[in-house]
């Protein structure tokens, strides 16, 4: 399946898209756009300007503290990662994003989101669902940070996205679950007992 069909799938979980209305409203605004590994989609002090649906890839937000790299965000094929406080305040961004691996992006620039939302009532009612959807998914997580153990959070992460562990480098996972580096590796190691 190419990345704008998968895109359109990822809308139609909010609301029913027609393929006209895909055609005629987003496909002129969309862009699809591919990084290597390691490579950067926005920097630090730069305005984000592209709403970015993964299509194919791992991508990853962080700051810098020092020396060290703080994930905030991991994401995968089917999600939605940007810098959300720089591309809707239209003030520079306090993070990176970048590619993990290689990735495909759908990208809808800052102005044309903005023109299509302004074009259809149910454009507008998409883009609502979705934000509201990553909110959601933003507060869950930040629940999980204060609420679980790192042993929990580690667990539950494994247990929900078993195949990450393959994917995303050990300090990367070990940051975003807020554990230290010694620490993951020692609820690495009891998994490996498990089996």
């Amino acid at each position: 399946m190419d990345s704008t069909r998968t895109f359109l799938e990822y809308l139609r979980r909010f609301v029913n898209v027609t393929d006209d209305e895909f055609a005629k409203q987003l496909m002129p605004v969309i862009r699809v756009r591919r990084f290597g590994k390691r490579e950067i989609l926005v920097r630090e002090g730069e305005i984000e300007n592209h709403f970015n649906f993964i299509a194919k890839g791992l991508i990853r937000k962080y700051y810098k503290k020092g020396d060290a790299e703080i994930n905030i965000q991991i994401s995968t094929e089917g999600h939605i990662i940007l810098s959300q406080e720089s591309f809707y305040s239209r003030r520079p961004s306090e993070y990176y994003v970048a590619a993990i691996e290689p990735s495909t992006v759908v990208s809808i620039r800052y102005e044309d989101l903005e023109n299509v939302y302004s074009s259809s009532k149910k454009m507008e009612h998409l883009g609502r669902l979705i934000l509201t959807h990553a909110m959601v998914i933003k507060d869950n997580w930040q629940m999980q940070l204060i609420k679980m153990t790192p042993r929990e959070r580690f667990l539950n992460f494994v247990m929900k996205n078993p195949d990450l562990l393959q994917r995303v480098p050990q300090k990367y996972l070990a940051t975003y679950l807020n554990i230290k580096p010694e620490t993951f590796s020692r609820f690495k190691h009891l998994l490996r007992e498990k089996k």
